[in-house]
């Protein structure tokens, strides 16, 4: 039987934050973004901030109403990155099965660890107090013989906790807890469940499967088997490279927009982003989505797909297309935000074959590979399109540390 771990960085921002600036400690502290700029959301907070009932996604202001004594300091991505990239150091240590979820979460295989350092429990307790000594913040392991039930114990006790999920006890800790907890159940799904009676995750583990296929196709298959303790899904090696679905950005406007040239502004910008991050890694995509959230917090969105490519240019052109059918300019409400995602991505080898006659896609791709050079020398501002140009004030929001917010 396998012995995984899900370590879990506690309040992971604000606790870097908060050790590196001593006269933090003890207060009710968020890391949130600019509220100038509209990204006044709670992006993290600390354990006394929780308490008090501050969520992360909710906006400033709602945050003090709870807690008027908050105190919010900006983020700094790129210290984040360093302290992850400790923590996992640390990781490695016992094991070569190191799969991050996140930059502040990983699983751990430690099955074949055991006889030089211990069983899961203490393997998770040394890595508490190592991470809680040499690092400076606290984490929580859940411990099991699943990946989705370890990352469930994760959750069960924070901040600086050890939770241990076996075979005997799995259906005393995990089936009373809400069936939305689980692992690749979302806000809709959870909804489609509580309509057919279904609200604990025990519910789930004792509903007819072939309901669940009805309902939910291959995916209720795999929800019942999780629930159920049955998972065949392998913890990656840590040299493993993995391979994205997809990739995209968003970004809250510092104004309304309702025009086709304010809006494309944005999605040029957008664009030319999302295909550095596609060529830094050899990805051309074969799809595209946008999605648009206006001044009344509604939002829509519309996918399709597209010829391969990782050209800014061509990203635009079809993300405006899709843009055109879905917002009526002028009539709809304003847009708030905007986001544009690649899917169906594959390396360019796999994805596609240029001949020597396909001279634009290679033009395209080598001024996209040129950009790059200068943008990363000089920063995202350094070259800019005429039209993000010509729409300063509505860009203004679309910076680096928006856009690349982890290099991990």
């Amino acid at each position: 039987m396998k012995t995984i771990l899900h370590c879990d960085a506690n309040n992971f921002y604000a606790s870097v934050e908060c050790f590196l600036n001593p006269a933090l400690r003890g207060k009710f502290v968020a890391v949130s973004g600019n509220p100038e700029k509209r990204h006044g959301i709670i992006l993290a907070k600390n354990q006394a901030a929780k308490k008090m009932g501050v969520k992360t996604g909710e906006t400033i202001w709602q945050a003090r109403q709870k807690c008027p004594d908050l105190v919010c300091v900006p983020p700094h991505f790129d210290t984040y990155v360093e302290f992850s990239n400790r923590i996992f150091d640390i990781y490695s240590q016992y094991t070569d099965r190191v799969q991050p979820f996140g930059i502040d979460e990983c699983w751990l295989d430690v099955t074949g660890s055991k006889r030089l350092f211990g069983d899961g429990r203490t393997i998770a307790d040394t890595l508490r107090e190592r991470i809680k000594k040499e690092i400076g913040i606290t984490i929580s392991v859940g411990v099991s013989f699943t990946k989705v039930f370890a990352k469930l114990g994760s959750d069960m006790k924070k901040p600086d906790a050890t939770t241990v999920i076996t075979p005997d006890n799995y259906k005393e800790l995990v089936w009373k807890l809400d069936c939305g907890d689980l692992l690749m159940i979302g806000r809709k799904t959870a909804e489609k469940l509580h309509k057919i009676g279904i609200f604990t995750i025990g519910d789930l583990a004792n509903t007819d499967v072939g309901v669940l296929q009805k309902l939910l196709g291959v995916n209720g298959v795999k929800m019942h088997e999780s629930a159920n303790g049955i998972e065949d899904d392998e913890v990656r090696y840590s040299y493993e490279k993995y391979v994205p679905k997809s990739v995209g950005n968003s970004t809250t406007l510092p104004v309304d927009v309702t025009t086709r040239e304010q809006i494309g502004a944005v999605v040029t910008a957008l664009c030319e982003m999302v295909a550095t991050r596609m060529r830094r890694h050899g990805f051309s995509g074969r799809g595209i989505g946008v999605g648009l959230r206006f001044n009344d917090l509604s939002h829509v969105g519309k996918q399709s797909a597209m010829p391969a490519t990782d050209s800014a240019i061509r990203l635009s052109d079809c993300a405006l297309n899709l843009i055109d059918q879905i917002y009526a300019y002028g009539k709809d409400a304003p847009v708030r935000a905007v986001s544009v995602g690649v899917l169906d991505l594959a390396t360019d080898k796999e994805q596609r074959q240029l001949s020597i006659f396909d001279g634009e896609e290679r033009e395209a791709h080598s001024l996209g590979a040129a950009l790059d050079k200068i943008r990363t020398k000089y920063g995202y501002g350094s070259i800019l399109s005429a039209s993000v140009m010509m729409n300063a004030v509505i860009c203004d929001g679309l910076e680096d540390s928006d856009f690349l917010p982890f290099k991990k």
